[in-house]
Order: structure tokens, then C-alpha cells, then sequence
């Protein structure tokens, strides 16, 4: 069993920045794939970011290639998704969520095994 709770959302103005955090217990974090999502109210869940158990490996949603960046640290159960050059369109409630196989969190219909509650993030125009 893995719990996942994510921090760091807020209000921002649109091409400031925000990092968010999710943290992971319960089990080996290594082991676990981890991704992004985030929805929108009145739209479906879209991928943002996934990272591989090592960090070696990412993938991006087409959406925020080159203004996001995500990263983790197996020894602090943490990964961040570093979000730059915000526009309001990135609004939403963002969730991380980990899974044993990178394809869960990378590759639609993205099954995970675990998620988190959420983060709410707002941009201003």
C-alpha cells in the first residue's frame, strides 16, 4: 500500500512559477513509476508528467513540454513537478499517482495502482 499527498498549490500570476510536491509512504518508493495529472473543472484528467523508478526516464503531456519539469528523490519518498511560465489554461487540481509499471502512469488509459487527494492550482491572468 501506497499513500501519496501532494503540497505546494496555490494562486499564481500567469509566467510566475510553482513547484509542487507529492510524498509517498508506505512502501519502497523506488519501485514505483510516478506521474502527473491534473484536471480542470468540466474536463477530463490529462497527463501531464511521469518519471521512472531510477529518474532516469520522463515523458511529458504535449501541453507543457518545455515549461514543466519533473524529478524525484527516491530518498526523501518525493517527487516535484517544477511548473515555470504559467499560463491561466494550467488552472486546475493537480494529483500524483505511482504505479509499479512505468506504462500505468506514461501511456493511456493510465491505470494507476495509487493516488493522491490533490493539490488545487490557480492561474490569474
Amino acid at each position: 500500500q501506497v499513500q501519496l499527498v501532494e503540497s505546494g498549490g496555490g494562486l499564481v500570476q500567469a509566467g510566475g512559477s510553482l513547484r509542487l510536491s507529492c510524498t509517498a509512504s508506505g512502501s519502497t518508493f523506488s519501485s514505483y513509476a510516478m506521474g502527473w495529472f491534473r484536471q480542470a473543472p468540466g474536463k477530463e484528467r490529462e497527463f501531464v508528467a511521469a518519471i521512472g523508478g531510477s529518474g532516469r526516464v520522463t515523458n511529458y503531456g504535449d501541453s507543457v513540454k518545455g515549461r514543466f519539469t519533473i524529478s524525484r528523490d527516491n530518498a526523501k519518498n518525493t517527487v516535484w513537478l517544477q511548473m515555470n511560465s504559467l499560463k491561466p489554461e494550467d488552472t486546475a487540481d493537480y494529483s500524483c499517482a505511482a504505479d509499479p509499471m512505468y506504462q500505468a502512469v506514461a501511456t493511456p488509459p493510465y491505470k494507476c495502482s495509487y493516488w493522491g487527494q490533490g493539490t488545487q492550482v490557480t492561474v490569474s491572468s
